[in-house]
Formats: structure tokens, C-alpha cells, sequence
């Protein structure tokens, strides 16, 4: 019996020794002390399709951006693990077997030839700043390995190597390697690409492409012939993976749409991303475009453009100014949102607001003669008169005495309060509102037009301007009758283009501000919203710059870019009345505006039906309308669409009216008007 008491007594002692050294070998592993495991990652603003615009560095001046594993190339793992850590996928954080084969080689050749380090190793490592060499840093790498093998998963602890790997000067992670290195994300790297990507960390200072391209080819080699070992890539993909050149220079990493960036981030500085509305490929464009458009001009001259999607309200390009680093054009100063003078480019909502007061239609002949409202002469900008022309064609060559007149039968507080209500600023150089703010004489910004134009493209309707996908749309508000838009595109479509430029019936409008300072031009099709500016940012003249000439040619040259075709415009809506000129009512014939002091006296007014009111449907029943004053015959419009004409009663049966909003406009044998909203009511 003793005989074999003696060993069973040996082994229980051993498995008691063992069992202990294991339990406090668990203990000492779980009372580790993680560092934090969420490395800290540069901002970044994407375009609508997660493309990187922009990205900024952390706070150490790193650049160290966020990555997914399912966002990197997998050749680039499978080459990782195979030159690495081959049994990454089993080992619990140390790799007995890789420490074994690292002393046998230290001690047959006298030196380290290959380390035993895991890539968990590497990550406990990297996540504490610890050194290489010193036993006590090496046993600190191994507790924390093998507790953070406890506490994450084999694929989040590969995605900490991928954020915090060293590649060279102030780059960490792979994403931003790859960036700096070859330019492109890292969601599909040649092997080429991978195999310098899995280098490099391994000695970042003394590798980098950049400064010792030969050690940073040797190393790349060295990968490549692991892979052919261990990965089983094929020898002819490798062999041209050799070929390929070591990148001798940093790309940049990108900075597109600046300004908007730096608004974004100021809005939201706690959010890691931004998610714009913005397209990568066309804000290229327009950047490139801007750029090209003051080369070899004044250097100080500057440009912006906008593009926009009128029926979303997504912005898709905005770019601020010519170049975002230039001093000398002051190229910090956003010119899509600075306050400047619009030039002509408001008169397209003057003429717009004539149309809905019933007052002129685009075949009604006006005058371009010399006229004067108390001190106020307003001129041509080549100070030479047309004499009698139509509305079309009055808009059409920018001419200032017309809509100058109209504006005065309109009232500037008129306009100024349809501005406001399009959600554009609108900064008045003193008190009251003049004359003048049909020719520019007001401050708005470049982003406000835009929104003008929008609501003339969408068909009178306004939308909020959406710069990220999760802004809200909001209601849309309607601020010009659909047939008064309509008229307003009809007539800008017909606008003779620049030389060279295609004649496609692209609308648009040119503006120049007082003193040359702004060139200008906008213009729309049935999708986009373009505007483009160019002037000095700090209000400086430039001489000889004129919408139509700078502005219009840059213009035609962003819609190409954004296809070859444009989008047709909307068909005429019910109310619009094409016919000519001869075909029109008697008081629509002729703009003939009112003698000072006469509009309250003698204007129509609509008695009945009230402005406001609300109306009940009566199938049974004809809607009548009254007006008191003004001079017969009169006109009555039903949205914009003439309904009884030559009437010399002041009462009138305007027929069956179905349930909604409406329009009543009546005009007198004098051209005045008056003009009320009411509501069928069902």
C-alpha cells in the first residue's frame, strides 16, 4: 500500500500547487488596471455618401482618425496576422511558442532576430506608451495582454492596433497611413499598399517612404516574402507588388469645403462627425473652378460658389472662397455668408411681385425713359434709355428705370418683407427702406440668394437650405404665386448666354454691385441651384468686373460640371396666360404707373370677398366678387388667370370655385391693382 501511496500523495501536492499558482496567476491577471481603451480620434466631416471632406487632428497635434475593421481591406489583415501573429485567432494574449522561438534564435546567433510580442502585446504597448526592451515594461505587456484578452474580443483588439500603430512623423492608425501614404482609404489596398501599410509600424521613424525609401522597401520585401510563405498569395501577384514604387512624398489629407467645416464644428464641437449633404465629387469641382477662375487675375480677387438642390433644399457645394490658406485674398472669410450688395440680382423678385399684383405680365410694355422720385434719378449702367419695350425684355437686359417704376407702385416694404419671409437677411444701409433696394442698395449674402432663387425654381415656394441630412426640412411657405414664378422662369430662360457657352435655356440672372465690387450670377435648372461671386473680401473695387462678363461665363461652366444635360423646367401652371402681347387685357397692355398721390385716392379696392376670408363652398351658388373705386372696365384674375375681362360693373360673377387658397387680383382701365388671399373652404 505504500508503495503507491508515495506517488498519488506527489501528484495531489503538485496539482494543489499548480491549482494555486493558476488561481493566483488569475487573480494577478483580473487585478490589472486598464488603461482607457477608446483611443481619442480626430474629427471628421463627411459628404452624403461618408466620404471624407475634411479631418482634423487630435489635440497633440496626431493625426489619428476613426476606423471599423469592416472598413479595411482584408489582404491587409490576412498579411498583418500572417507576418505579425499568425496564431493571433487562438493565443490568449502571449504566444509561448513565438517566445521560445525568439530566445532559441537570440541565443544561436547572439542577437535578437525576431521578437515574441503578440499584436495584443503590441496593442498593451501602444495603449500605455510602454518601451520595448526592459524586462519590467515587457512583464507590464504581457499582464495587460493577457487581461485585455479577458475584457474584448479578438476583433476590438485588433481595431485598437488599427487606431494606434505608428507610421512616421505625427501619423497613428492605419487610416491615416493610408491617407498620408497612397491617399486613399483603406478599404481596398494592393498588396503593394498593404505590405509597407504592416512595415512600418514595426520602425516608423527609421522606415518612413519619405525620407528613407531603400530601408522602406526592404521592409516591404520582407512582408511580401512572408506572404508568399505563410499567406498563400501567388508569386506573380507579389512579384508585381516588388515593382511597385515607394511613395516619396505625404499626400495631404483632404480638406474640402473648409469653411462649412469649420461652421459645423463650431455648432457641434462635442460630435466626433459631421454628416453633411454635401457631394465630394462636385465640391471638388466647384473648388477647383473657383481656383481657376482668379488665376492670372488681381491677387486679391477671390471667388465662391454654391450648388444647391432646389427641390430637397440640400446643399450639394459651397465653397467660400478661391483658396482657404491665402492670406493675401483673405481666404479664412467665408464670401457665401459675408453681407454684400446683390447688384441686379434682386430685380428678378420685383418684377416677380408685379406679376402676382396683377400689375404687368411679361408681354406688358413698359417705358425706359428718364425718371426722378423726389431726388432719386435712377440710370442705366451705360446711361443710355430704350424707350418702350416689354417686361421680358426689360428683365432680360438688367435695365434699371423700369423696375425701379414698378418698384414704386410695388412699396420697398413690400419686397423688403417678402425677403424676410424668404429667410434672407437683409441689412438696410439707413431706416427706412428706399427705391434703391431694387438695384442692390441693401446688404444680404450670397447663401440668402440662394434661397431666392431656389423659391423662383421651385415654383414661388420656399424651403429651409439643409446642410446635413438630419436637418429638418420643414414646411414649405409660399411667397410668390406659381404663375408669377413661372413668368419669372420663362423669361430668364430666354437670356442670350455668354460667348462659347451652349444655349441650352439654362435661367439665370447676372448682378453688378455699385463700384464694381461684386460680380454676380445665379442661375437654375429643374434640379440645381448654382450662385458665383467674385469680388476682393474686403469690399475693395474691381475694375471692370461685371456680372455678365465674369460671373455668367463661370456659371455656364458649373452646370457642365454637374452634367451634360440640364433638368427641364416645370411646365406652365394653370394660371399663366401665354399669349402676346395683342392677346392680352387692356389694362395688361401697357405698365402705366400711378401720379404721385393718387394710389389711395382712386385704386380699386376689393370689397367683397374681404382679404383673409374664408368662404364656404356652395356648389349651387356662384362666387361674386365687388371692387369700389377705381376706373372701368376691370380685369379679375383667379390665381394669376384672367376670369372676366372689359367688365364695367363693379359687381361680377366670377363662377364655381373649388376648395383651397386663391388668388383674387382686380385691375382697373389704369393698370392699378389690388389684390386679396381667401379660402374655399370644403
Amino acid at each position: 500500500m505504500r508503495l503507491w501511496r508515495s506517488p498519488l500523495i506527489a501528484l495531489a501536492l503538485t496539482l494543489v500547487l499548480v491549482g494555486t499558482g493558476v488561481a493566483r496567476l488569475n487573480a494577478w491577471i483580473d487585478a490589472t488596471e486598464l488603461p482607457p481603451l477608446v483611443p481619442v480620434t480626430g474629427v471628421e466631416v463627411v459628404d452624403r455618401n461618408g466620404d471624407l471632406l475634411r479631418a482634423y487632428t487630435v489635440e497633440d497635434g496626431r493625426w489619428r482618425l476613426p476606423v471599423r475593421l469592416a472598413e479595411v481591406d482584408p489582404g491587409f489583415i490576412d498579411m498583418l496576422i500572417t507576418y505579425e501573429d499568425r496564431r493571433f485567432w487562438t493565443h490568449s494574449g502571449v504566444d509561448p511558442r513565438a517566445f521560445a522561438r525568439a530566445a532559441w534564435q537570440a541565443l544561436r546567433y547572439g542577437r535578437i532576430v525576431s521578437g515574441g510580442s503578440t499584436l495584443t502585446m503590441q496593442v498593451a504597448r501602444l495603449l500605455e506608451d510602454s518601451g520595448t526592451g526592459a524586462w519590467r515594461g515587457k512583464l507590464r505587456q504581457i499582464r495587460l495582454a493577457l487581461a485585455l484578452e479577458r475584457v474584448l474580443s479578438k476583433e476590438e483588439i485588433l481595431t485598437l492596433y488599427l487606431h494606434l500603430a505608428p507610421y512616421g512623423g505625427n501619423v497613428e492608425g492605419l487610416r491615416a497611413a493610408s491617407l498620408t501614404w497612397f491617399g486613399t482609404e483603406p478599404r481596398r489596398l494592393t498588396a503593394a499598399q498593404s505590405a509597407l501599410l504592416v512595415a512600418l509600424p514595426q520602425a516608423p521613424a527609421s522606415r518612413r517612404p519619405d525620407r528613407f525609401p531603400e530601408a522602406a522597401r526592404l521592409a516591404r520585401d520582407r512582408v511580401l516574402d512572408r506572404a508568399i510563405r505563410f499567406g498563400g498569395i501567388a508569386e506573380t501577384e507579389i512579384a508585381w507588388a516588388r515593382r511597385a514604387p515607394i511613395p516619396d512624398e505625404r499626400h495631404g489629407f483632404p480638406a474640402l469645403a473648409p469653411h462649412l467645416a469649420d461652421r459645423v464644428l463650431a455648432d457641434r464641437p462635442t460630435a466626433a462627425r459631421h454628416a453633411l449633404t454635401l457631394d465630394r465629387g462636385v465640391q471638388a469641382q466647384m473648388e477647383l473652378l473657383a481656383a481657376r477662375a482668379v488665376e492670372g487675375r488681381d491677387r486679391r480677387l477671390t471667388a465662391a460658389i454654391m450648388v444647391l438642390d432646389h427641390r430637397t433644399g440640400e446643399m450639394r457645394a459651397t465653397v467660400g472662397a478661391a483658396d482657404y490658406t491665402d492670406d493675401v485674398r483673405r481666404g479664412f472669410v467665408d464670401m457665401t455668408r459675408a453681407l454684400r450688395s446683390p447688384g441686379s440680382t434682386l430685380k428678378p423678385l420685383v418684377y416677380g411681385l408685379g406679376f402676382e399684383a396683377g400689375l404687368i405680365h411679361p408681354e406688358t410694355l413698359v417705358d425706359d425713359r428718364p425718371v426722378r422720385f423726389g431726388s432719386y434719378a435712377p440710370q442705366n449702367f451705360d446711361n443710355v434709355f430704350r424707350g418702350e419695350l416689354s417686361v421680358r425684355h426689360a428683365l432680360q437686359a438688367s435695365l434699371n428705370t423700369p423696375v425701379v417704376s414698378l418698384l414704386d407702385q410695388i412699396g420697398p416694404a413690400e419686397m423688403l418683407t417678402r425677403m424676410r419671409r424668404i429667410g434672407m437677411r437683409a441689412e438696410l444701409p439707413q431706416g427706412e427702406p428706399g427705391l434703391a433696394i431694387g438695384l442692390g442698395g441693401i446688404g444680404t449674402s450670397m447663401e440668402d440668394l440662394m434661397r431666392l432663387y431656389a423659391m423662383i425654381a421651385r415654383g414661388g415656394e420656399t424651403m429651409p437650405l439643409r446642410i446635413r441630412p438630419s436637418d429638418d426640412a420643414g414646411a414649405r411657405n409660399r411667397i410668390l404665386s406659381a404663375t408669377a414664378a413661372w413668368y419669372l422662369g420663362d423669361i430668364l430662360s430666354g437670356l442670350v448666354p455668354p460667348p462659347n457657352a451652349p444655349r441650352n435655356g439654362l435661367a439665370y440672372k447676372t448682378g453688378t454691385s455699385y463700384g464694381h465690387r461684386d460680380a454676380w450670377a445665379f442661375g437654375f435648372d429643374g434640379r440645381h441651384v448654382v450662385g458665383v461671386w467674385l469680388g476682393r473680401a474686403d469690399g475693395a473695387s474691381v475694375p471692370g468686373a461685371f456680372g455678365a462678363d465674369l460671373a455668367a461665363p463661370l456659371l455656364f461652366e458649373a452646370f457642365a460640371r454637374l452634367g451634360p444635360d440640364l433638368a427641364p423646367l416645370a411646365a406652365p401652371p394653370l394660371g399663366a396666360l401665354t399669349v402676346p402681347h395683342m392677346q392680352l387685357p387692356p389694362p395688361l397692355r401697357r405698365f402705366q404707373p400711378e401720379t404721385a398721390g393718387a394710389r389711395d385716392a382712386e385704386a380699386p379696392v376689393i370689397a367683397f370677398p374681404p382679404d383673409g376670408a374664408i368662404l364656404a363652398a356652395t356648389p349651387d351658388l356662384p362666387l361674386l366678387a365687388r371692387v369700389e373705386r377705381g376706373h372701368p372696365p376691370f380685369t379679375w384674375l383667379w390665381n394669376g388667370r384672367p376670369v372676366a375681362t372689359g367688365v364695367f360693373d363693379r359687381q361680377v360673377d366670377l363662377g364655381r370655385a373649388a376648395p383651397g387658397f386663391a388668388e383674387l387680383t382686380v385691375i382697373d382701365a389704369t393698370g392699378r391693382a389690388e389684390r386679396g388671399f381667401i379660402e374655399i373652404s370644403r
